[in-house]
């Protein structure tokens, strides 16, 4: 994602070779001596960051964050170093400067989200979401198809089976159909059914009465009561003792209940979403799992990618733990280097989004330095090569049978980095090995289709 940027400053020639440099790493620029201008450009959504020569005067007393957060744009204001100003071209600030650019503008661009959730919420009477899209991180394609299926299947009633590999993100697209939906001020309660002994697990869904077996001291309402007027939430459904899935299928047809050890029928009013890592039809054919309660859950099915099959997410994903675990660990982290990005991106995360964020609290704790590097993560990242993830990524992104050419291959994967960095030019050049005169000479090569990830079209 690159951002506009507007250069400020009383001495607009000295801030020229600036607005070069800055525009070759691809950040839309221009330049202003005038403090009422840079008002108007953020008062019409023009900029994204503005970049202050410290001599430039908002007025006596008067500061230009101040004016700015008075007239209710969000644009982040950064005074420039004199480092930067005196010799952009060589300057080391420049590297970190571009960096927090980026940041500045993913940040302006989340807060935009947030704006129109919030907006959508209040429109519909609803509450904001905080457990939303934005729980979700992710652009590529796998992702944008999961957001509309979700957004699809938030405005139904009907029941969702969540499938997918352990540590994708289940439980955080269960909370996201809640929160978008018309449920959404109702509980949202969460069942791991692998996690609670099997004689147990019918009083934790059903409840009990005071001495239906030895240990019920007292009444206890069960957690389809709890959930009433909101969603529950079955993990691991795969899990679940066939003796019990006959009493929760009925209990979901009726929409009525019995306690332990109760002769009344209690009603309830769900929305049940749930998941499993396991192949649900499968086990209907093994006989592990009843066929009419599988097709009772499944009414709508959600599938989620593994995360190498959206490699392009992965630094996406990663900046955003990055910035979680160095505000836990208090540590002042700008992001990841360039080793430490080429790492992640050539390794296939069989553990998915969970072991990413394993591995990138393991760096952060271990860093002693601003950015992460090769040497911060887990052995096993340290020495992983770049191939196995590009073929996997390749091989589950594009059609099954298609055989393509290396230099479609390299197109492909250039576009795949490129999105990833948010067309960062130089932070791609360094995760591909290339000099950026070589990056250019591809890019060029291949047309605008390796920049924006697009298909080939039909040449002559």
């Amino acid at each position: 994602m690159m951002g506009k940027v507007l250069l400020a400053g009383e001495d607009l020639v000295a801030l020229e070779p600036l607005q070069r440099a800055l525009a070759e790493r691809g950040f839309e620029c221009r330049r202003s001596d005038s403090v009422r201008e840079v008002l108007a450009a953020a008062a019409r959504g023009e900029i994204d960051v503005v970049l202050a020569q410290p001599s430039l005067s908002a007025g006596p007393g008067e500061d230009l964050r101040t004016l700015l957060a008075a007239a209710g744009a969000d644009v982040q204001v950064v005074v420039l170093p004199s480092v930067a100003l005196a010799d952009p071209g060589s300057a080391r600030e420049l590297d970190a400067l571009e960096l927090g650019l980026h940041r500045a503008v993913r940040r302006r661009a989340r807060r935009g989200r947030d704006a129109e959730a919030e907006a959508g919420a209040d429109a519909a009477g609803g509450a904001a979401e905080p457990h939303g899209f934005d729980a979700l991180l992710g652009s590529s394609a796998p992702m944008q198809q999961l957001y509309e299926l979700i957004a699809r299947a938030a405005r139904t009633a009907a029941s969702v089976l969540i499938t997918g590999e352990s540590g994708t993100g289940k439980e955080l697209v269960a909370r996201a159909l809640h929160q978008r939906s018309r449920r959404a001020e109702g509980p949202f309660v969460a069942l791991n059914c692998s996690a609670i002994p099997e004689n147990l697990l019918e009083s934790e869904l059903f409840g009990h009465v005071k001495g239906a077996f030895t240990d019920a001291k007292s009444t206890r309402a069960g957690l389809l009561l709890n959930a009433s007027g909101g969603t529950i939430f079955l993990d691991e459904i795969g899990d679940m003792p066939m003796a019990l899935q006959p009493k929760l299928l009925r209990a979901l047809q009726e929409r009525t209940m019995r306690p332990l050890g109760s002769d009344h029928e209690q009603t309830f009013d769900v929305r049940v979403v749930a998941a499993t890592n396991q192949d649900l039809e499968r086990a209907v054919q093994a006989k592990r799992f009843r066929e009419d309660l599988y097709y009772r859950l499944n009414v709508i099915h959600v599938s989620l990618p593994p995360l190498r099959a959206r490699i392009g997410d992965v630094l996406v994903l990663a900046q955003h733990f990055v910035e979680s675990f160095a505000v836990q660990m208090d540590k002042d982290l700008s992001g990841l280097s360039a080793s430490a990005a080429e790492a992640l991106l050539s390794y296939a995360w069989p553990g998915n989004v969970r072991e990413l964020q394993n591995c990138i609290e393991h760096a952060v704790a271990m860093t002693g330095s601003r950015e992460l590097q090769r040497a911060d993560l887990p052995e096993k990242l340290r020495h992983a090569r770049p191939a196995p993830a590009l073929a996997l990524a390749l091989a589950e992104a594009e059609p099954a049978g298609e055989l393509v050419s290396m230099d479609e291959v390299e197109r492909r994967y250039i576009a795949r980095v490129l999105h990833a960095v948010g067309g960062n030019k130089r932070e791609a050049a360094r995760i591909l090995g290339f000099d950026r005169k070589t990056l250019y000479r591809k890019l060029e090569r291949y047309g605008e289709r390796a920049e924006t990830g697009g298909e080939r079209g039909d040449e002559a």
